[in-house]
């Protein structure tokens, strides 16, 4: 299957120059931070001209191998709500990023909760956003895109266990890209009061503290799903560290403080 750019023009360049140019202007180098591996990383997934800066400054960080997991939202009430492609391609203005399907295969075998849909994946821009920047900065990727709704945590600590059997028992690293946004449509200050509650849970690789902060402090992160199923997978890891990279509101580009976007740019090892 080749699954056609659905947000191409809106949220990112659908020219090819500009968009390359866009994103390694958002993940020029750290000179004080060398790009080193990690098991996983956390990227907002808004039109680059209000979070790319964030995620490019977390890809800037990474030093990336050649397979990556990308674990997205599942907006629209459309489609399974745990659902993968196992094969085929995305297209982008950039050309076609292939699905790897050896590791997808193996994903599914672990975790019958996935299952095979294009329907959720159409018009998915949290995972479409993330290609471009990886078609530039490293070629030659394959990938495998998963999204998940905000389903029962128990059923998110199953996508994360498996994902954590499937990351051990690779023969080479394999990165685990998730993204969410954070609080949604709320002022400033108050978008940035929750979502220091939602980071400092995400710090504390805590999945069980994400997921209760967010229902009981009404913080809508969109990405709740995949953080958790992340966060659980990254403690089946034994992963020790978690660092805030970068943090911005929509409100920073806009200007608009009444009703924001929270973006926060995470690394995990």
């Amino acid at each position: 299957m080749l699954r056609p750019p659905a947000v191409a023009g809106r949220f990112y360049p659908s020219d090819s120059r500009e968009l390359t140019t866009l994103v390694r202007q958002y993940s020029q180098p750290d000179p004080q931070h060398e790009a080193l591996p990690v098991k996983a990383c956390l990227v907002p997934h808004a039109g680059y001209m209000y979070s790319g800066h964030v995620a490019g400054a977390v890809f800037a960080r990474v030093a990336f191998p050649p397979q990556v997991i990308v674990l997205g939202v599942r907006h629209y009430p459309r489609g399974e709500q745990a659902a993968i492609l196992s094969s085929g391609a995305w297209r982008t203005p950039l050309g076609d990023a292939p699905i790897d399907e050896a590791l997808a295969g193996e994903l599914r075998r672990e975790c019958p909760l996935l299952r095979e849909d294009s329907v959720a994946h159409s018009t998915e821009h949290s995972l479409e956003v993330q290609v471009p920047f990886l078609q530039v900065l490293t070629p030659g990727f394959s990938f495998v895109p998963v999204a998940l709704g905000t389903v029962q945590f128990e059923s998110l600590v199953n996508v994360g266990e498996a994902l954590a059997r499937v990351l051990k028992n690779a023969k080479e690293s394999v990165l685990l890209l998730t993204t969410s946004d954070l609080n949604h449509y709320e002022d400033d200050a108050t978008t940035r009061m929750k979502d220091r509650k939602a980071i400092d849970q995400l710090l504390a690789l805590d999945a069980r503290g994400l997921y209760d902060t967010c229902r009981n402090e009404e913080i809508s992160m969109c990405g709740l799903g995949p953080a958790v199923a992340m966060l659980t997978a990254l403690w089946a890891l034994g992963a020790k560290k978690a660092e805030l990279v970068k943090y911005a509101t929509s409100g920073d580009v806009s200007g608009d403080c009444s009703q924001v976007v929270g973006y926060a740019g995470m690394v995990f090892s």
